[in-house]
């Protein structure tokens, strides 16, 4: 009998710990997000002891895009996907991981904040970068990710496309003539953006870096101000950056309210001041214009409207036989 009081505490105590255990969610997202969630994840950890009392841990795992995507098809147990493009998330609602309707789940087409692409070059621009036909002048080598496994990547060769297209005589021979022309000159291709910033920073590899403006402007502002330039082109693309809630992994593990509630906060004050604070575009219009003098007026070409959509995109250009392959053939990439 003697022995039964302290088992029965033992017990009692166990079950205390086990019921107060936080909650676990797992945020899979693209490569160079890495700063941007360690700050939004402090501040939803808070926000969600706040409203409910409870904890909640949130791990994140970063990648290329597409490699993540591919990821959680292939059975990475995501709670939630934090993209750079509408395709990543489209595989996984293709295999009914994600909802059909998830673009309507959130605010935005589920995409709390945007971006482009712009240029990383070495102080002073010692290569006269100034627009994209530059890229393909002299003996300028250009960094940038595989469009094969990047977003990031992605976005950088529309953008290319999408220049050459709007230039005098220009039509999709041209554009695709001068996309080819300037992979030729990418003596590396990274499997994502944060991988391609090192080959360029830390490598000392390139003239220039192809990536997204929050990079750019995050590289200039905190960690090399005195090393690197950043050239904002005439004409680039509108990144956005969708966001889901993987329903299959939500719902077996019980995690969809906390799940919900982490993408919706994207979209609160703090979550879009967070976003800017980490140089990506807010979705509110206030905040966008009182920034301007971080995020410069550009001509930003839509993907729906210069590709007929992701899906048309992926398929004519980034698909295995589609036009990426057909211009990065063995020996394509010799600068």
């Amino acid at each position: 009998m003697r022995g039964f009081i302290p088992a029965l505490l033992a017990a009692v105590t166990a079950g205390s710990v086990a019921t107060a255990a936080p909650e676990k969610l797992l945020n899979v997202s693209y490569d160079v997000s890495r700063e941007l969630y360690k700050d939004f994840n402090g501040a939803f950890v808070e926000h969600w002891k706040r409203q409910t009392g409870n904890e909640v841990v949130i791990d994140v795992s970063h990648g290329g895009s597409s490699k993540q995507a591919r990821a959680v098809a292939d059975g990475l147990e995501a709670d939630v996907v934090t993209m750079n493009q509408e395709t990543d998330v489209n595989l996984l609602a293709s295999q009914g991981l994600v909802s059909a309707d998830w673009k309507q789940q959130f605010p935005d087409n589920s995409s709390p904040y945007t971006s482009t692409i712009v240029f990383l070059v070495r102080k002073g621009n010692p290569k006269g970068i100034r627009d994209w036909g530059d890229l393909v002048k002299g003996d300028v080598q250009v960094i940038v990710p595989n469009p094969k496994t990047s977003g990031n990547g992605r976005y950088s060769y529309l953008a290319a496309w999408a220049w050459a297209k709007e230039q005098p005589g220009g039509g999709d021979a041209t554009a695709q003539q001068f996309v080819a022309d300037l992979f030729r000159r990418v003596p590396v291709l990274d499997t994502g953006g944060r991988a391609a910033s090192t080959t360029f920073i830390e490598r000392g590899i390139g003239d220039v870096l192809l990536t997204f403006e929050s990079e750019v402007l995050q590289i200039t502002g905190q960690f090399s101000p005195d090393k690197f330039d950043v050239v904002t082109p005439s004409v680039s693309i509108l990144a956005e950056f969708p966001v889901a809630v993987v329903s299959a992994v939500v719902d077996k593990r019980g995690t969809r309210p906390a799940a919900t509630e982490y993408l919706r906060y994207l979209w609160s004050d703090e979550g879009q001041r967070i976003i800017v604070k980490h140089y990506l575009r807010p979705r509110d219009m206030e905040l966008l214009a009182s920034n301007r003098a971080i995020f410069p007026d550009v001509k930003l070409v839509a993907v729906e409207e210069a590709f007929g959509g992701w899906s048309e995109a992926q398929k004519e250009h980034f698909n295995d036989g589609g036009i990426f392959d057909r211009i990065s053939q063995p020996g394509a990439r010799k600068p």
